[in-house]
């Protein structure tokens, strides 16, 4: 028996134009799934879905708006006319700022509470309510942060939105194991990529690599194993309301 057989699944990625959003949708379309990809324009997703066919599997773009619940209604829909349901919600939608808390006016607090948050919210009622009328399980998987907690300096409003993020992974596992529809949020440390190299002063690199006793930055790659293992039901079919952390050890460093 292969545990990480994903053959015969589909997953959305939302998201899957990003950096780790993209290398987390080639992992699950390694191991079989058909995944939808979206971003807010379908050519952003285009480069991964390349990829994708280029190995061998099976993906299609989708322009989405995250934060807007018609579109991902109508991205529910797009995605069963094409495979027949959904079996996989991956939530990877990110912006990030390093504005000083006495600065932050209402419409940067609002857009990343925005992208971070409410994108994750409506995902999880859009697809959760699917899954869980259909009756047949199924796999949700939320894109936290280490700045969750304990919140990292200089971040205050994207680490509130994946503190909320790990909040509502939590709560909807719970509301949603009765129809055997598991929730579960991944906890990458720091994988540098187009939403936080800005922030990535070199004073901040070695105050993060100091932190890390693996002592370097990770690779995307090195998150593959992590979304295969919470999507595979044989492999974690126990697994809900779990925050999987893979942060090279940030999260168990003091002093």
């Amino acid at each position: 028996m292969n545990l990480f057989d994903l053959t015969g699944k589909t997953a959305v990625v939302i998201g899957g134009s990003s950096t780790l959003g993209g290398a987390l949708a080639e992992a699950l379309a390694a191991y079989g799934t058909q995944v939808a990809l979206t971003g807010r324009a379908a050519s952003n997703a285009e480069p991964v879905k390349q990829r994708i066919e280029q190995a061998g599997g099976e993906a299609r773009t989708f322009a989405v708006e995250a934060t807007s619940a018609e579109d991902l209604k109508q991205l529910l829909q797009d995605v069963v006319d094409w495979t027949g349901g959904v079996d996989i919600l991956l939530n990877c939608p990110g912006v990030n700022s390093a504005t000083p808390f006495f600065d932050i006016t209402e419409e940067e607090w609002d857009r990343i509470m925005n992208v971070n948050a409410k994108s994750v919210m409506l995902a999880c009622q859009t697809f959760g309510e699917y899954m869980v009328s259909r009756g047949a399980g199924g796999s949700i998987i939320n894109l936290s942060s280490v700045s969750s907690g304990p919140p990292l300096s200089r971040v205050f409003a994207y680490s509130a939105s994946k503190a909320a993020v790990n909040s509502m992974t939590q709560f909807l596992a719970r509301e949603f194991a009765p129809a055997r529809v598991r929730v579960n949020a991944i906890i990458p440390g720091f994988f540098p990529a187009v939403q936080n190299r800005s922030i990535l002063s070199p004073e901040r690199t070695a105050s993060i690599l100091g932190h890390t006793p693996l002592g370097r930055f990770g690779e995307p790659s090195e998150l593959q194993g992590a979304v295969v293992y919470l999507a595979s039901d044989r492999a974690s079919g126990f697994v809900t309301g779990s925050l999987l952390r893979v942060d090279g050890g940030f999260g168990a460093m003091t002093i």
